[in-house]
């Protein structure tokens, strides 16, 4: 495991020696490395009016509420963002938002992925241009018979060369019915300019395989908040997570506490957030993550058709779950 995760990880796992984000972030932006992703971003949502315009007043609400959390950026236009269903404009639309709003400490990742290359690489430049520090890129979908190893390989290594700002792999097979191979994904993290990837699949032993078997200076995140100590305890580096919209502090202080050796107080955070993740993401979707915002103080709002808003009954199961887990208070 030595030989590919940050040693930062290593020594925390076989010498004990406490180690903290401050300390994984400077090994990582070190100038042997490529810009860190050690940390907890969220998947931010996309605020629309009653209209159903982008909500800039309430999206700049929302973000000076996470900027006095211990977040290490944000990801604008990932699925929660209810990427597929915003117009080309409105996805750099956010990302100029953001940008303005948004500390030059912190990392803004921008989705850019789309059906074609050519396409995925336009839009890639169009997000560079607004601000963005990053591109999480997807698994193209439609034909996903043909989207065989070779055929992605190509994609990606096509967008990695076009893309003036760094590239991270996005695989998301629950949305997308593809599962970027492990085989592709090494080979990927040869690129100079491809430098992570966002792993949403949930298996642990993938995680584990692709810390050990890419480049030392490739990062994977976890994509979820309901395996981020297993995904931790493999090599990853920190999340992009749903929950993270609502639970950053929490989350943050279950990455702390492992990188300090401190194993028990990390599970005793993971484990009450993995209902209420789940709560988030596969149970009600971002209709449940919006209605999650609402209650928490934050401007969720109407999701956009063909999504409909969280039936009242499930707002209060959601509810529950959320008190259960300690984020929201009785």
């Amino acid at each position: 495991l030595c030989s590919s995760a940050p040693w930062l990880f290593c020594r925390q796992l076989f010498t004990k020696m406490p180690v903290s984000i401050t300390e994984l972030e400077k090994e990582m932006t070190s100038p042997n490395r490529p810009m860190s992703l050690a940390g907890v971003f969220p998947p931010i949502p996309t605020p629309f009016t009653s209209e159903g315009r982008v909500d800039e007043a309430n999206l700049l609400a929302n973000v000076k509420r996470w900027n006095s959390q211990p977040l290490s950026g944000y990801v604008v236009g990932g699925s929660n963002g209810e990427y597929v269903l915003l117009t080309t404009d409105e996805r750099v639309e956010m990302v100029t938002i953001l940008r303005e709003s948004v500390s030059s400490t912190r990392r803004l990742i921008a989705g850019s992925g789309m059906e074609g290359t050519a396409a995925t690489i336009d839009l890639t430049r169009r997000m560079a241009r607004a601000g963005a520090d990053a591109a999480l890129v997807i698994t193209p979908s439609y034909y996903k018979g043909r989207m065989t190893a070779p055929v992605l390989e190509h994609h990606f290594n096509a967008v990695a060369d076009a893309s003036p700002i760094p590239v991270i792999l996005y695989n998301v097979p629950a949305n997308t019915s593809i599962d970027l191979p492990p085989q592709a994904v090494i080979n990927l993290s040869s690129h100079p300019n491809i430098i992570g990837m966002k792993e949403s699949g949930g298996d642990v032993a993938k995680i584990g395989f692709l810390v050990h078997e890419t480049k030392a200076e490739f990062q994977v995140l976890a994509g979820s908040a309901g395996f981020f100590l297993g995904a931790l305890s493999v090599g990853a580096v920190g999340c992009i997570a749903a929950l993270a919209n609502i639970a950053a502090t929490q989350l943050a202080d279950l990455l702390d506490r492992f990188l300090k050796g401190d194993l028990s107080g990390a599970r005793a955070i993971q484990l009450p957030l993995i209902e209420a993740n789940t709560a988030v993401t596969a149970r009600f979707g971002v209709p449940g993550l919006k209605a999650a915002m609402d209650l928490l103080g934050y401007y969720g709002g109407p999701v956009r058709s063909p999504l409909l808003p969280l039936p009242e009954e499930d707002r209060n199961i959601l509810q529950q779950i959320l008190m259960r887990a300690g984020l929201l208070q009785k």
